[in-house]
């Protein structure tokens, strides 16, 4: 019986076995969609009522975008993308009192914040990996715009912007939305990537997100790559199936983005979910994008997790992750997937 190997991740202090022993192909991951029972969907057009007043609003209007707010009780309509405050927020804004309060906890502290949900397009079932390039551009505009107004606030120190994508990833609508929520700390594992890249950037005078760029364009975990963009599988992949989009140039935060790259980064994300969506039939997944503002030793990138194992006591217990899917292999099969999205769309 051959020897499962451990790796560990870039920039982390955790652990990965890639477990050969349990090694599982793409079609052992393949699993008959569940459908949803169909009812009224509150993010639908028409029902722009049934959520909180829009914060960002996407009109047409003469071949440009027009931005607006939800105000005095009208609900805009025919509209591309809205911003709707969560129902159900984990984070809720500070009345004017508690702003000049607001303080980083050490051990406890309110969860002030905001808690935002991005509604993608009035389709109801235009994800991205299947949503026209140009719907994306709008998606992608509007985490900037979002983004843009939430790292203004003294009392956000992080804005998460991600995807819950299936009811095994945790959605608990159908329609395709992105969420962001703003927190008054740094969370821990863009804490610890932040350390280990500063710590890099003394030592070596360099990125370490460049330098793992770099090395994964040349490696087996390769899946495809642009003038601007590389999605790579992680060396220490703990998802099956795991990719990162990383861009080519460096950049600590979305805003660096130039008008061109919004739009590479539409096309990339439409041919990796895309491919990952062919694949595997549309497996659930989380993203989330890493990053920071500010430091000029950090890097933005995406990552996606499909979620298609189960952790069980022995991740729980000791922190450390089994993959039943090496990297390498995976690459492999998102290659030829991604690939093939590619030359379909065009």
């Amino acid at each position: 019986m051959s020897i499962n190997e451990m790796r560990k991740d870039y920039l982390l202090d955790r652990w990965v076995v890639i477990s050969t022993a349990r090694k599982k192909r793409p079609t052992d991951f393949v699993k008959q969609k569940e459908e949803r029972k169909a009812g009224i969907c509150a993010l639908c057009p028409e029902n722009e009522h049934m959520t909180p007043p829009a914060t960002l609003v996407y009109i047409p209007s003469n071949g440009k975008i027009r931005k607006e707010k939800d105000e005095n009780g009208f609900r805009h309509k025919n509209w591309l993308i809205r911003c709707v405050p969560n129902l159900y927020p984990a984070f809720t804004p500070p009345n004017n009192e508690e702003k000049s309060k607001v303080r980083e906890a050490s051990t406890d502290g309110k969860a002030v914040g905001h808690h935002e949900v991005i509604i993608e397009s009035p389709n109801h079932d235009e994800h991205p990996g299947a949503a026209k390039t140009s719907q994306l551009v709008h998606v992608i505009n509007a985490y900037l715009d979002r983004l843009h107004e939430f790292s203004a606030k003294k009392y956000v120190k992080y804005v998460s912007i991600f995807r819950n994508h299936g009811q095994e990833a945790g959605a608990s609508l159908s329609h395709a939305h992105t969420q962001i929520i703003t927190t008054p700390i740094i969370p821990k594992i863009v804490e610890d990537e932040l350390r280990t890249s500063k710590k890099f950037w003394v030592k070596k005078k360099n990125c370490i997100f460049c330098d793992i760029l770099q090395k994964e364009r040349a490696s087996a975990r390769l899946i495809w790559e642009s003038n601007d963009f590389v999605v790579f599988a992680p060396w220490a992949s703990v998802h099956p199936f795991e990719f990162w989009v990383f861009p080519k140039r460096h950049q600590c935060c979305l805003l660096d983005l130039s008008k061109n790259e919004v739009k590479a980064l539409a096309k990339t994300m439409r041919v990796s979910l895309g491919g990952l969506r062919t694949l595997l039939n549309d497996p659930p997944y989380n993203f989330g994008f890493h990053q920071i503002c500010a430091p000029t030793h950090y890097h933005w990138h995406l990552e996606v997790y499909p979620r298609l194992a189960i952790w069980a006591g022995f991740e729980k217990n000791t922190g450390m992750f089994i993959n039943a899917v090496p990297p390498e292999d995976a690459a492999i099969s998102l290659r030829e997937a991604v690939l093939a999205e590619e030359k379909r769309i065009q």
